[in-house]
């Protein structure tokens, strides 16, 4: 009798706040973690995601794996698939092995998704409105726009965008999710036969 027990799932993503947006994200969406079996991973950076996927694949042979990169970063993504022996037909999409492309990072596809307001209400949430107006206000950012503000303001410090990520997921809207998330969304709901 084969067995009940979902097969193990991960999530590869760069770093602690993209997880913590997935992880939002499977809140959202009603997705257990533990009873799925799924691991969200930060690999501590694009350049690691090699070695952290092929220790993970040696510990779960037969795990399904996903993930989410900066579309400047595909290279390093290709090459940690290429090192697990993750096949993908001749020079196609890595999306074929799970793998989905921020356009720039998920912070800038959260902002995007979510517009400027309700991104500026997020931080205002978070007590910082009026870090965020001082910033706004230096020489060095008084002419850009407000999403590239936004954008720099929130990765100016890692806690920032640690905590930031998980609201900012909370706040979208999930007919309208970024289609790195959306993506990722199918994959955290798939079957387990999938």
């Amino acid at each position: 009798m084969p067995s009940l027990q979902p097969t193990r799932r991960l999530v590869l993503v760069e770093g602690e706040s993209d997880a913590n947006a997935v992880r939002a994200l499977a809140a959202r969406i009603g997705c257990d973690l533990g009873s799925c079996r799924i691991d969200i991973l930060p690999a501590g950076g694009v350049t690691n995601f090699a070695n952290v996927l092929s220790t993970y694949l040696r510990a779960h042979p037969r795990a399904h794996v996903c993930g989410m990169y900066d579309t400047a970063d595909e290279w390093h993504v290709r090459r940690a698939l290429t090192k697990a022996e993750i096949l993908i037909s001749g020079g196609g999409s890595i999306e074929e092995a799970g793998f989905f492309a921020c356009i720039d990072d998920l912070e800038d596809e959260l902002i995007r998704a979510l517009g400027v307001q309700t991104v500026e209400r997020v931080v205002e949430e978070q007590a910082e409105l009026d870090s965020f107006r001082s910033f706004q206000a230096m020489p060095q950012h008084r002419n850009s726009p407000p999403h590239r503000q936004l954008h720099r303001f929130l990765g100016t410090r890692a806690n920032r965008k640690i905590r930031s990520a998980k609201r900012l997921v909370e706040a979208l809207d999930l007919t309208n999710l970024p289609r790195p998330l959306l993506k990722l969304a199918a994959h955290l709901r798939a079957d387990d036969d999938a």
